[in-house]
């Protein structure tokens, strides 16, 4: 589905980085979440949750170099802080996710423009 137009500025807004996935353990009190530990580049890693659990195992998780939103505002998604959101291109019907990763390996917290 087409959204509406932006603006470079709008564009610019967004803190998009590489990362790297350090952990995954699956939410205990949710089906389809998992809790990630994922290195972007800071002091200390980001525990990011995500509904990834129809498409990838923890295990294949787990030393993935991926693309993360990191300054979208935290948010609890069923208990768990969310401190920013995982890139993925999904189909309509979410048959399909897969995880946007960088072409060649980057350092965690190189920044995606």
């Amino acid at each position: 589905q087409e959204k509406s137009t932006i603006v470079y500025d709008d564009f610019a807004k967004l803190c998009i980085k590489t990362g790297k996935v350090l952990a995954c353990v699956k939410a205990e009190n949710a089906e389809k979440l998992y809790i990630l530990q994922v290195d972007t580049g800071e002091e200390k890693p980001r525990q990011i949750v995500s509904s990834l659990v129809d498409y990838y195992t923890a295990e294949e998780l787990i030393g993935k170099e991926i693309v993360v939103l990191v300054n979208l505002k935290p948010a609890k998604m069923r208990g768990h802080l969310s401190e920013g959101m995982l890139l993925c291109a999904e189909t309509d019907d979410s048959s399909i996710c897969v995880l946007l990763k960088p072409e060649t390996t980057a350092p965690a917290g190189t920044s995606i423009t």
